[in-house]
């Protein structure tokens, strides 16, 4: 793949990554609007239908199969996880500690990205990963300082978002590095979120939560959520089968800052400055690790 190429598909990273910044507030708000299941499967429906209009209804014979498989397979579970993770956090400032735990997903990628790399890895990418996880780990542990028994108690207070929003980290690291290996330069988002809203209906029309009522309001932020998210990740499924994975992923180390600058002022949050030091660390972290794994230019030998 050329440069410019390489460029283009970066560039849509970094414009989803900037989409993306309204994606905890957005799915925390339609939560409350509606519930945590059916606000999330009326957001994706909306995104699969703004991705059918925009990229073209799919045929699924154009696509190879491992992706659709194992490439749809871990985006479902990652949206699902996220998305509930969310809006089933007790209050909106539990539920800015899931998205920040979410957001160790960027991490995660440079680090299963390097694992896998024949190419020699600066030794301090490791430290600065680990920056990142302790910002993590400052912003859940609040003001009562960071140790096990602190963390282990706040996750203890409702374990099952906890668990959901690590495991939507671990999963979605996964996806952007296995997605850039057996996609075949393909883009199935159109089915994977047509999926992940199928998936979530089926979870509604099972489970016990009320029935759906719509508002002006409520319909507008919706829609704007749909729209916003999809394109979102249209951008970032472009960007992961052609672009600079690490490069985007450091890149998503700002999404923190962006995400709950957004938030604090959409849901009307007044953070701690103890977890506002959590998203410094984890910025610093991304800083280091970009800098520490960028490549060098090549130095041109001229000869006589």
């Amino acid at each position: 793949m050329s440069s410019i190429a390489e460029n283009k598909y970066t560039f849509y990273g970094v414009f989803a990554i900037l989409l993306w910044s309204s994606v905890t507030a957005f799915i925390r708000d339609l939560s409350e609007l509606f519930s945590p299941i059916a606000g999330a499967a009326m957001m994706y429906s909306i995104s699969a239908i703004f991705l059918m209009c925009v990229m073209g209804v799919p045929k699924i014979k154009n696509y190879p199969k491992p992706y659709l498989l194992i490439g749809g397979g871990l985006f479902v579970a990652y949206e699902i996880c996220l998305a509930l993770s969310l809006g089933m956090a007790n209050d909106r400032s539990q539920a800015m500690e899931m998205s920040i735990i979410n957001y160790l997903w960027p991490a995660l990628t440079i680090l299963l990205s390097v694992l896998i790399s024949p190419k020699k890895v600066n030794i301090l990418v490791y430290p600065s990963i680990l920056i990142a996880f302790a910002g993590v780990g400052w912003c859940i542990a609040g003001d009562q300082g960071l140790s096990i028994d602190t963390l282990s108690g706040n996750i203890a207070d409702n374990p099952i978002t906890y668990l959901m929003a690590f495991s939507a980290a671990i999963i979605w690291a996964v996806y952007c590095v296995v997605t850039k290996r057996i996609s075949n330069g393909k883009n199935a988002i159109v089915l994977f979120f047509a999926a992940t809203a199928t998936t979530l209906w089926i979870k509604y029309f099972f489970s016990n939560e009320p029935s759906i009522e719509f508002t002006a309001s409520s319909s507008f932020i919706l829609v704007i959520a749909g729209i916003s998210i999809g394109a979102g990740y249209a951008f970032w499924n472009q960007a992961v089968i052609g672009g600079n994975i690490i490069l985007l992923g450091t890149l998503s180390y700002f999404t923190p800052v962006f995400s709950t600058l957004f938030a604090s002022v959409y849901l009307s949050l007044t953070l701690s400055g103890t977890f506002w030091q959590g998203v410094a660390l984890v910025t610093l972290g991304s800083l280091i690790c970009f800098i520490v794994t960028r490549e060098k230019p090549e130095k041109v030998v001229a000869t006589a």
